[in-house]
């Protein structure tokens, strides 16, 4: 049993620190949403010759009037863009790189709250599964006493099913305040074609590695729990029987014995006078010790004669043990 626990306990503990690890790399990366962003093309220049409009005219010339032939689509150009819980950063066009701008000034003002929620709850959820982390590791390395790691057990389970209730909730409320930016935000920031990032993905990975670390936790202490419950009514039971059995041979004992005390104060002897050889009289108890008068009236002292109801051994040998009883 205590190698299944091993076991057990090293799952929960690898479960937990795989979601750690990712909860930790989508907390701050910034690859939850990626897309294209369109955004009007730049006029060429000499660091820039594609995927502008040239106008082939000098383009200091204010007094002149230009033209663009490109309608359409082409006079957009796609942009790549990837968006993160902190920060939203999309291709340079003017130059070579990456800008970068604080998702949170981004989304409208009527969701700002929601996303600093979302934010708390991603933090309070890493931080619960380092507690829960903790705690595993603590009960299998550091726990002889098996009701200490039981305990210990249970508070981790605790702790990881919390974070991961956290942790479900921080990710629905970034994706429904992303959705609404999506729709309500700056205009030149408005994508295009998107869809969810890998960071996205290693964030619900690590809920899922998160329940599965609880579940195997729960399993692990309920299991222990049955296995001591079920022993216990074992020893229990074999307890009681073993006290049955005690209990009657401590009777058979205790009967044996007063049989045998009885019949050693019992003395049987012939009897006297002109009777035959098949009376006897029947002596009970030995010399005389205490006060008192003496109950005796021959030179035998200390015992009692009963002659007038002596036994015919030879017919009641069975009524005399009964008797005496």
């Amino acid at each position: 049993m205590r190698t299944t626990r091993k076991c057990r306990a090293l799952l929960s503990v690898a479960l937990n620190l795989v979601a750690l690890l990712f909860s930790t790399t989508a907390f701050i990366t910034t690859y939850w949403c990626e897309g294209t962003q369109r955004v009007p093309k730049p006029n060429c220049s000499k660091q820039r010759r594609h995927n502008c409009i040239d106008y082939g005219v000098n383009e200091t010339d204010q007094s002149k009037v230009h033209y663009s032939w490109e309608t359409g689509d082409d006079r957009f150009l796609f942009r790549r863009f990837h968006t993160g819980i902190w920060y939203s950063c999309e291709e340079n066009i003017h130059e070579a790189g990456e800008k970068c701008r604080s998702f949170i000034d981004l989304a409208p003002a009527s969701e700002r709250g929601v996303l600093w929620l979302s934010v708390v709850s991603e933090v309070l959820y890493i931080l619960l599964l380092v507690v829960g982390f903790s705690l595993m590791c603590l009960e299998l390395f550091h726990s002889s006493n098996v009701i200490d790691g039981l305990k210990l057990n249970a508070f981790a389970a605790v702790f990881t099913v919390l974070s991961g209730l956290l942790g479900m909730v921080a990710h629905m409320m970034y994706t429904q305040v992303f959705q609404i930016t999506v729709s309500l935000g700056p205009e030149d920031w408005r994508p295009h074609s998107w869809d969810y990032g890998w960071s996205f993905c290693m964030a619900w990975g690590s809920f899922t590695c998160c329940m599965a670390a609880s579940v195997t936790t729960l399993n692990s202490y309920t299991k222990t729990v049955i296995e001591f419950r079920h022993k216990r009514k074992l020893f229990e039971q074999g307890l009681r029987e073993e006290q049955n059995y005690l209990d009657q041979e401590a009777f058979h004992y205790f009967r044996d014995r007063s049989l045998q005390s009885i019949s050693s104060t019992v003395e049987v002897y012939p009897g006297h006078g002109g009777m035959s050889g098949t009376r006897a009289g029947l002596v009970v108890g030995g010399p005389g010790t205490g006060p008192g008068p003496s109950l005796s009236s021959g030179p035998g002292r200390g015992k009692i004669r009963a002659t007038s109801a002596s036994i015919d051994l030879g017919e009641n040998t069975d009524s005399l043990g009964e008797e005496q009883c």
